[in-house]
């Protein structure tokens, strides 16, 4: 019986080992690439004793980069961003606090440009030929090209009047900048990342219901009553379905780019 118990915490440990080495960092303290050692202090255990080495090298490879960086140079904002972070904690991982904070950030701004400007800054022209998809034969050069059933409705939802834009980004903005538990409604944000404009709808209890319109590598918000939610939406001629609770602000990302 001792026996068998040795073998299974034997069998266990390696196992556990084996998730562990996902990556090999054996040679990590002779490395002088920033991104590996990046890679290594996102992974490592908190109190591996090779951090207190790579962090600080990793730091001087980072200023180094940016000190002799040519102009015009588009890692030069990654390496200082990066550097912030190693400056505040002990890896370059964006926490999920951190990506929420961003995320929310980036809509602020973006919602406060278009209250500013009016519905000018939401650039929409309604057309058919932006709501078909394409899909091929698997197998074959054959195409069929399939008509999008909701491109009148999605056109009919994006083409708000200015007093219904002006109102729905007011309430967006509101929601974004409440950061009170016990609020009745919140935000969620669905990016669009197909080929295909879409509209997702929102289902609640009763006649608790949503439509919201995102264009193909777009985004788009709306202010929702916290609660159990049934989303659905059609992404280039798939159905997409997800049981969803609501109790602060959301995200969700929807299809793929087939660029």
């Amino acid at each position: 019986m001792k026996k068998l118990v040795l073998l299974f915490t034997t069998l266990l440990f390696i196992s556990f080992s084996a998730q562990k080495q996902g990556k090999d960092y054996s040679n990590i303290l002779k490395s002088k690439s920033i991104y590996e050692i990046n890679a290594f202090l996102r992974d490592a255990h908190p109190d591996d004793p090779r951090r207190s080495v790579l962090k600080p090298r990793v730091m001087d490879f980072m200023k180094d980069y940016i000190k002799n960086a040519p102009p015009g140079d588009k890692k030069v904002r990654e390496m200082q961003d990066n550097l912030a972070r190693l400056r505040r904690g002990p890896s370059t991982k964006v926490s999920f606090e951190e990506m929420n904070a961003m995320i929310k950030q980036k809509q602020i701004l973006k919602y406060q440009k278009q209250l500013q400007v009016g519905q000018s800054a939401v650039v929409y022209t309604p057309s058919s030929a932006q709501n078909v998809y394409v899909t091929n034969t698997t197998g074959t050069k054959n195409t069929k090209v399939i008509a999008d059933t909701e491109a009148s409705e999605f056109n009919m939802l994006m083409g708000e009047n200015p007093t219904e834009h002006k109102n729905k980004t007011v309430k967006i903005l509101n929601s974004l900048f409440d950061n009170d538990p016990n609020a009745k409604e919140c935000i969620v944000m669905i990016e669009n990342k197909s080929d295909c404009n879409i509209i997702v709808r929102i289902e609640g209890i009763g006649n608790t219901k949503y439509r919201l319109p995102i264009p193909a590598h777009g985004d788009n918000s709306i202010v929702v009553e916290k609660g159990d939610y049934l989303f659905t939406s059609i992404v280039c001629g798939a159905q997409y379905a997800s049981q969803k609770t609501i109790q602060k602000p959301l995200m969700v990302a929807l299809g793929s780019s087939s660029k």
